[in-house]
């Protein structure tokens, strides 16, 4: 089943309410628990877009790289920490 422009510019908008609501910008993470539960709870809307919708908007996925991208910078700093006091 082919998606209408409509039925995309729906679900595109349901994900950045859903995200605008309930996420917090990837920068503003600052530990690695908050970015975990993010990335679980984002994985699960995509998830359900995936079965609702046949679709997923290019921004969940954008939001999900941003989040790992959050993630390896935390834990690249976390690693230089550590092992810099060697």
């Amino acid at each position: 089943m082919v998606m209408t422009d409509f039925e995309r510019k729906k679900a595109e908008m349901e994900m950045k309410k859903f995200t605008s609501k309930n996420f917090v910008m990837p920068s503003e993470c600052r530990n690695l628990e908050q970015i975990r539960f993010y990335v679980r709870e984002l994985c699960l809307k995509i998830e359900e877009f995936e079965g609702k919708f046949n679709y997923v908007p290019n921004s969940a996925y954008t939001l999900l790289a941003q989040y790992n991208s959050r993630q390896n910078a935390i834990i690249n700093v976390d690693f230089r920490r550590t092992y810099s006091q060697l």
